[in-house]
């Protein structure tokens, strides 16, 4: 065989290996216990576009004083958000104290279905 097709046949392959895999990026929504309904809202709907573009989306809520006295307020807003994208998301990582920051990292549930399959 020559050695110059077996090269050609070979990078022919390794550039549609390349071209049918997906790059997942984790992208970032931010928030504050306190926020605004209206803010939540377009933090979600940033969320929503997010996990429809097939990427994964990691929450964080953002504690600030005194308010990391009171996580159990940004679990709530977490567990409201995921509610809210329920329809599209699954929970990979459920919200976790960080330091001053309550993270959830979602996945989109079109990704969950070409694991189990």
């Amino acid at each position: 065989m020559d050695f110059g097709k077996f090269k050609f046949e070979q990078s022919k392959r390794e550039k549609d290996a390349r071209k049918k895999q997906k790059v997942i990026s984790i992208k970032e929504v931010k928030m504050r216990p306190n926020i605004d309904e209206h803010d939540f809202q377009v933090k979600a709907k940033n969320a929503r576009k997010f996990l429809n573009a097939g990427d994964k989306v990691k929450v964080t809520i953002m504690f600030r004083g005194r308010e990391i006295t009171h996580p159990d307020l940004g679990e709530k807003l977490s567990l409201k958000l995921v509610g809210e994208l329920a329809d599209v998301s699954a929970v990979e990582k459920p919200p976790k104290v960080e330091g001053r920051n309550m993270v959830t990292i979602l996945i989109p549930k079109i990704e969950i279905i070409k694991e189990e399959g």
